[in-house]
């Protein structure tokens, strides 16, 4: 498993953290103090648990189990993988602090960080998906196809 996928697993764990500490957080607040969670609260969990955890889950473990690309292969750059991590990771924190904040304040610049690290999370999950696009192919599994072997 190189660095990349690792960095990916490692830091989707970090969000959960974030996710879950959050998460409890709401719970106890709503079941001890009968306070409901704010809106900007529940996204900012949300956006924790599922973009930051699932998301990089899926990214890393999708990094290491794709076929590796052909020699000679000038279409796959990893250094695209690399920015969609850095983008994906600005951008989620940027999401789940702004929401978190937003709870508190109806701010102009909150509002705005919270659509940018929005349009970050798309923008970061694009470039992956790009970077990755010609790795997702058949290695050997169109060969039994033809032979007739269903999967």
């Amino acid at each position: 498993m190189h660095t990349l996928v690792r960095r990916f697993i490692k830091t989707g764990i970090v969000f959960l953290a974030i996710g879950l500490t959050l998460g409890g957080f709401l719970l106890v607040r709503r079941e001890l103090t009968g306070g409901w969670p704010h809106p900007h609260l529940v996204s900012a969990h949300t956006h924790a648990v599922f973009v930051g955890f699932v998301m990089f889950l899926i990214c890393g473990v999708a990094l290491w189990l794709f076929p590796r690309p052909p020699k000679g292969d000038t279409r796959y750059l990893p250094v695209r993988v690399e920015a969609s991590y850095w983008i994906l990771t600005v951008a989620t924190a940027l999401r789940i602090l702004s929401e978190a904040s937003r709870a508190g304040s109806g701010a102009t610049g909150l509002r705005w960080a919270v659509v940018i690290g929005g349009v970050g999370q798309i923008a970061g999950l694009g470039v992956y998906f790009w970077a990755l696009w010609t790795r997702i192919r058949p290695v050997g599994s169109q060969l039994r196809e033809a032979q007739g072997e269903k999967f």
